[in-house]
């Protein structure tokens, strides 16, 4: 149990040491998946603090979603998370996978945010 999540932890320092080294100062769209949640927020890492926030947690998404640990509610934090980006001013990001790979709920949350109005 200890090596799966030693793996995970090196695995998700080499993806933040590549997004940081390509970031440009754009600020980072990272991702925490649980079981049943999913969590996303822009950092900006330059400033040091949270820019936007959403998770399924939320008051809001708990009515619509029924449950948040599948590829529709992912999509929904990520359109919310984009909303509340580019209300804050922040139109373009540079995403943070952590650990995870690319498909699925990361996914899902990637592509909506994409169409909500983020670019990365």
């Amino acid at each position: 149990m200890a090596k799966t999540a030693e793996r995970f932890n090196r695995r998700q320092g080499r993806v933040r040491f590549r997004v940081r080294k390509a970031s440009g100062g754009r600020p980072r769209l990272t991702v925490f998946r649980s079981g049943k949640h999913i969590y996303a927020q822009v950092i900006d890492d330059v400033k040091g603090e949270t820019v936007a926030a959403a998770s399924t947690l939320e008051k809001d998404m708990r009515g619509v979603l029924k449950t948040g640990a599948n590829k529709d509610a992912a999509a929904k934090v990520g359109a919310l998370l984009a909303q509340r980006a580019t209300a804050k001013g922040v139109s373009e990001v540079i995403f943070d996978r952590g650990g995870y790979m690319f498909h699925g709920r990361i996914k899902a949350l990637a592509d909506g945010a994409r169409e909500a109005g983020l670019k990365f």
